[in-house]
């Protein structure tokens, strides 16, 4: 270990930054986050450092490098770009037993800035010893995008328990316990759904033994199938979950990332072959919910369009089980992007209808003159089985039998399909198309061959896709 691993409080603490540039400024910064006492050194100062002068927020001591100014102080920095004087602050610094960090100059430095996820209090700092910095700054992207933003206020909260938890449990082993139940229980969850004063009631049941022993229900979005697609918070949540509910539309690649010793338990539908009814679903998320468990239910796209998520709320809520909604980006979206086909287009269509092929029996008529106008496009879900009666129904209240359509089979993913042709086609085009598959209609679809940049990459041997033209 070429460096130990510090956190210094630098609250009201003197630091001496030599150099007044653009360098400086981003180390100042830091520096003032940290609540330091900032005085420059410099010759001159950039627009950022003047304005911070004259609201008084660093100290301004000399045009140029006195040994002296390091009476007093806890850290230095130089940030010039004069060698020498780098090198000069370094050597007087380092005989003086201060540390300093003389910027981008790994060898003159006793200490040096890692790279940082800031979620204050809880701070997590990332340093390749000076050799990799920018490995260090893309592990540090990576845990930004995966710790969420409410960390901070957990640990706040929590540490607002601690005294409290020391008094109830005299063993460490039994506070860490306590701990992990509620970082990794309803506590955490509320607190990540922004119900603080919730959260702090679970905390004090569980430290008065009463358990709530009542799970939760999180609806997840997964997304048309790439799991690059997958949204941030619906990856954190996969990771915490007790048991995973999915249907068939979620890929095997978004699968898996569930957390591996989380159960899982297959409730899809296909077209003429149910596997669960919807009802036996809400059932048995109510169930699990009630044992106490953390329950995900994963639904392929966003789970509020055509995906019957809110009628499994609807069996929560009536239930008294509390339940949080993590969207997805939806397959018209999603399928539309990577076959290169815009939903809307100024000189093709104004406007774009998400529409279902499965409609309830008892449902009302299609407005099929509203379906028919020109320049809009159609996207529509599960709709394979009812192409001719869809062709049909367009054309006879007035859309051309000219007009483009696509059918993008299996969206997103590597061996993503796109059929392309015309209405009076849409029937043969479905016929032979996989599952799933969206069916868009509309001129926009004509832009397909000019901005399928999936298709594009896929020849290029980093995905797989076919283009099918029956025009």
């Amino acid at each position: 270990m070429d460096y130990l691993p510090l956190f210094a409080d630098l609250k009201g603490r003197p630091v001496l930054v030599v150099g007044g540039g653009d360098i400086a400024a981003r180390k100042i910064e830091l520096l003032r986050r940290a609540g330091a006492r900032v005085q420059i050194a410099a010759r001159e100062l950039c627009p950022e450092l003047h304005e911070l002068l004259e609201m008084q927020q660093l100290e301004w001591l000399a045009t140029h490098f006195d040994p002296a100014q390091l009476d007093g102080v806890f850290l230095v920095i130089a940030a010039t770009d004069d060698n020498t004087l780098n090198a000069q602050v370094f050597e007087t610094a380092n005989a003086r037993q201060k540390l300093v960090n003389v910027v981008d100059d790994q060898p003159k430095c006793s200490f040096i800035f890692p790279s940082i996820v800031d979620r204050s209090p809880l701070v997590v700092a990332i340093s390749s010893s000076g050799t990799a910095p920018v490995l260090a700054r893309m592990l540090r992207e990576k845990l930004e995008a995966l710790l969420p933003a409410n960390l901070g206020q957990m640990a706040e909260v929590a540490g607002q328990w601690r005294d409290k938890v020391k008094q109830r449990f005299t063993r460490m082993s039994d506070r860490r316990r306590f701990w992990e139940r509620a970082f990794n229980g309803l506590f955490a969850s509320q607190m990540a759904a922004g119900n603080v004063n919730e959260a702090k009631l679970t905390l004090d049941r569980e430290l008065n033994d009463e358990p709530n022993q009542q799970g939760e229900i999180i609806l997840v979005g997964a997304g048309p199938g790439d799991s690059g697609l997958l949204t941030l918070r619906g990856l954190q949540v996969m990771q915490l979950a007790d048991v995973v509910l999915y249907d068939h539309l979620v890929s095997d690649e978004v699968l898996e990332l569930v957390r591996r010793d989380a159960d899982r338990i297959c409730v899809g539908k296909r077209a003429g072959a149910h596997s669960v009814p919807q009802e036996e679903t809400n059932q048995m998320l109510v169930k699990l919910a009630l044992q106490g468990k953390r329950v995900v239910r994963l639904k392929g796209g966003d789970p509020f369009i055509f995906g019957r998520g809110g009628e499994e709320l609807q069996a929560a809520q009536q239930a008294g089980i509390p339940f949080q909604v993590v969207p997805g980006i939806t397959a018209a979206a999603g399928a539309t992007a990577y076959a290169g086909i815009p939903l809307t287009h100024r000189d093709y269509a104004q406007s774009v209808l998400f529409i279902t092929g499965h409609c309830r029996p008892d449902g009302d008529g299609i407005d099929w003159p509203s379906l028919a106008r020109a320049r809009q496009t159609l996207a529509i879900y599960m709709g394979t089985v009812k192409a001719a009666e869809i062709s049909e129904g367009l054309i006879q209240h007035g859309r051309a039998a000219s007009t483009p359509v696509a059918v993008i089979s299996r969206g997103t993913r590597q061996d993503q399909q796109v059929l392309t042709g015309t209405l009076e086609q849409l029937e043969a085009l479905a016929a032979s198309a996989p599952t799933p598959a969206l069916l868009v209609i509309g001129e926009v679809v004509n832009l397909h061959g000019q901005l399928a940049w999936f298709q594009h990459s896929a020849q290029q041997g980093t995905r797989e896709s076919a283009v099918v033209n029956l025009a």
